[in-house]
């Protein structure tokens, strides 16, 4: 949820190695003027800014009428980072998510969510009533991606507890793309259009590489890894397999009720800090 300020702090730290790296070897090979150790400083560093820019805000997004899917969880689920606010939704471009939408469980019976400045700042995942519940397929077609090796870190409830996610999210950054979504899944629907469910919980993957599924298939469950402060779905659309090369998809929900005026429609998604309800599309 703070993936804009973790891809800068990556880029800064990787720019400064650059820079460190390219003025040690300069100053080894000539013996320059003093003068020109700033220019070469400013000129590098208008390199390393031009590069961060194309990796944070690439072009190319997939722009027309949404494609239709199923929601990839049931029940009552609040909306975060939903592209029905904004677009990108999660300030970012990269990994195909400028379509993406986090949902966060939040039942009408049963334990409530904690709630962000309460509690020890780190704590199990299992509190939370998201965890491990279902995550099925969007769409139907052939699963070419699965990850669900990596740990269910603690959540994060205290500013001190979010800015050490944040030192962390670079190092996720430093795997690539899954790092940041940690465990997922990713399906095929055949035609150009793929879907990825992330955050998935360790080892909950019931899907191999090769499986067909259909929509609405339990491919996994809702847990706490890669970049994430407490146990959501990311669910998205992209047209490549890879998030890491993807350009995002306009999606929405087929046949759920968005809470706050939205009433039950045909095809949507809530806005942020809206509630949907998907009893499931057969």
């Amino acid at each position: 949820m703070l993936d804009l300020l973790q891809r800068q702090a990556t880029h800064l730290l990787l720019g400064g190695l650059v820079v460190s790296v390219g003025l040690a070897v300069a100053d080894d090979v000539t013996d320059l003027p003093s003068w020109t150790g700033p220019v070469r400083l400013g000129a590098t560093a208008v390199v390393v800014l031009a590069l961060a820019l194309v990796f944070l805000f690439p072009g190319g997004d997939l722009d027309g009428d949404p494609i239709v899917v199923a929601s990839p969880v049931r029940g009552r689920w609040m909306a975060m980072n939903s592209p029905a606010t904004k677009v990108p939704s999660h300030g970012i471009r990269s990994y195909g998510q400028a379509f993406a939408i986090d949902l966060v469980h939040e039942p009408h019976d049963g334990p409530a969510r904690p709630q962000f400045g309460t509690g020890p700042g780190m704590s199990s995942p299992r509190g939370y009533p998201a965890f491990g519940q279902p995550v099925r397929a969007m769409i139907g077609g052939t699963v070419v991606r699965v990850r669900d090796r990596q740990r269910d870190h603690l959540t994060r409830t205290r500013w001190w507890a979010v800015a050490f996610m944040m030192l962390e999210g670079v190092f996720r950054e430093l795997r690539g793309s899954s790092g940041v979504v940690g465990n997922h899944v990713v399906i095929d629907r055949g035609d150009g259009v793929y879907a990825l469910v992330a955050h998935l919980r360790r080892g909950s993957a019931g899907v191999r590489v090769g499986d067909r599924v259909a929509v609405g298939d339990p491919i996994g469950a809702c847990g706490n890894s890669g970049n994430t402060s407490e146990p959501h779905v990311h669910a998205q659309l992209m047209d490549r397999a890879r998030a890491s090369v993807a350009r995002g998809v306009p999606m929405a929900f087929a046949d759920v009720e968005l809470e706050g005026g939205g009433g039950k429609v045909s095809a949507g998604l809530p806005e942020n800090n809206r509630h949907l309800v998907s009893p499931g599309v057969s």
